[in-house]
């Protein structure tokens, strides 16, 4: 079961991966009305998605086919990603506008790349860094 694993979730962040670069390529490029539809976005949070998803679809490849490096990119989205979840809360301090399902967003999407990266921590790199 174990050298399933990094099948499993190169199938899991294939979908999450295309699901948020569709998402954020839509209001970037104001595709298909989803820039109205979301409302008060915050075009920095929308460009870490982007550049993040783009990170995913590299680590898919990854963990598809074992490479060591697939953790410290992972660790860069996440970095990424706390490093704009900061922005926001400034700019909410600062009085900035925002939807409120974006805070959540963000804890959810930085969760679920912290699980990523210890996946393939645990399923490649230390798993690689053992047999060598």
């Amino acid at each position: 079961m174990k050298k399933y694993i990094p099948k499993i979730a190169a199938a899991i962040l294939l979908a999450f991966g295309l699901l948020t670069l569709f998402l954020s390529t839509s209001i970037i490029f104001d595709l298909f009305d989803i820039r109205a539809k979301e409302g008060n976005y915050v075009l920095f949070i929308v460009w870490a998605n982007f550049i993040s998803s783009i990170i995913y679809l590299f680590a898919v490849y990854g963990f598809c086919k074992n490479k060591k490096w697939t953790t410290p990119i992972l660790a860069a989205s996440v970095l990424l990603l706390v490093l704009a979840l900061i922005g926001l809360f400034i700019h909410i301090a600062t009085g900035g506008i925002y939807e409120t399902k974006t805070v959540g967003a963000m804890i959810f999407r930085i969760s679920l790349t912290l699980i990523f990266t210890y996946t393939a921590y645990y399923s490649i790199t230390k798993k690689t860094n053992h047999n060598d």
